[in-house]
């Protein structure tokens, strides 16, 4: 089984517990699989992830590289960028609890701005990196 919903689920249980990540995303924490239609932002959505086969010496391991997307409010760089580094600050080498898999490691690999040049909203991703071990 891919380590990637039990990671997906850790992630999501951990980050949507944080008060100052739902007071930076007006209130609530949201996180969803695709953008919410018709809401405004702060919110998050899970971006592009990959698991890759990294077994060692009869150990069935997985290295995953995966991405949260934060959209923030029109014109309003620091409104992505508040909510991406607490994002950062949860999730950076956390000892999270995955179903099925052992996390090894977990690591913020980078964070990232661009402007979506239609519509005008910032967009802040948060890149990780987890090494995982079927247990």
């Amino acid at each position: 089984m891919s380590p990637l919903l039990p990671l997906r689920a850790a992630l999501l249980a951990t980050l949507s517990g944080d008060a100052a990540l739902a007071e930076a995303m007006g209130g609530t924490v949201r996180i969803h699989d695709e953008p919410p239609f018709g809401s405004a932002p702060v919110y998050a959505i899970f971006g592009d992830a990959e698991a890759r086969d990294d077994s060692v010496d009869g150990a069935r391991r997985h290295q995953l590289d995966l991405s949260l997307v934060v959209f923030g409010q029109r014109g309003s760089t620091r409104s992505a960028l508040d909510a991406a580094e607490r994002i950062v600050a949860l999730l950076d080498e956390a000892a999270l609890t995955l179903v099925g898999h052992a996390l090894v490691s977990l690591r913020v690999t980078s964070t990232a701005t661009r402007r979506d040049e239609r519509t005008g909203e910032i967009r802040a991703t948060v890149t990780l990196k987890a090494v995982t071990e079927a247990v």
